[in-house]
């Protein structure tokens, strides 16, 4: 199964992002306070499951992008020089509607997963998949979306994270 996407103008300031360590199991937790307009859509999770056991947890609330968690981190390779794309619009990400049913939704995608982050691991981004974004969006202040031609999600950029409370 492919997460695809509808792409929508951002409204007003975009989201900030709260990060939230679980020291216990090493959950990493980025939830987006704002942009709660109402809206209709599915609320619920879309689980992207690595091959590895890693685990990817997108959180919907409203037919809307509102989250991320990492359940089950995939082997974190370290980049030297990983940046972001210097091109990126801010948006909105919309469960398109056909896909939506009422009441909450669970959506499970079996997919190749990697992370790589920066030496500080600040900055981690996640691929979903093999092949490549056609382009990237922000979605939250320090949250950003790879895309594909069709709109499919193929990564997550998480900026700005916070140290592991144990390495701080």
């Amino acid at each position: 199964m492919k997460i695809t996407m509808q792409v929508e103008p951002a409204s007003g300031d975009l989201a900030h992002v709260d990060y939230r360590w679980d020291t216990d199991t090493a959950i990493l937790i980025a939830n987006f306070d704002g942009n709660r307009e109402a809206a209709e859509g599915m609320s619920g999770s879309i689980e992207i499951a690595g091959k590895d056991g890693s685990w990817l947890i997108l959180d919907v609330q409203s037919g809307r992008l509102g989250g991320v968690e990492v359940a089950v981190w995939p082997d974190v390779r370290h980049v030297t020089a990983l940046t972001p794309p210097a091109e990126i619009e801010d948006v909105r990400l919309v469960v398109p509607a056909q896909r939506q049913k009422s009441g909450v939704a669970l959506l499970q995608m079996d997919a190749t997963l990697l992370a790589e982050s920066d030496q500080e691991e600040t900055l981690i981004h996640f691929k979903v998949g093999t092949s490549r974004a056609a382009r990237t969006v922000r979605v939250a202040r320090d949250v950003l979306v790879d895309l594909g031609e069709a709109q499919t999600i193929k990564g997550i950029w998480l900026l700005n994270v916070p140290r592991f409370p144990d390495e701080q």
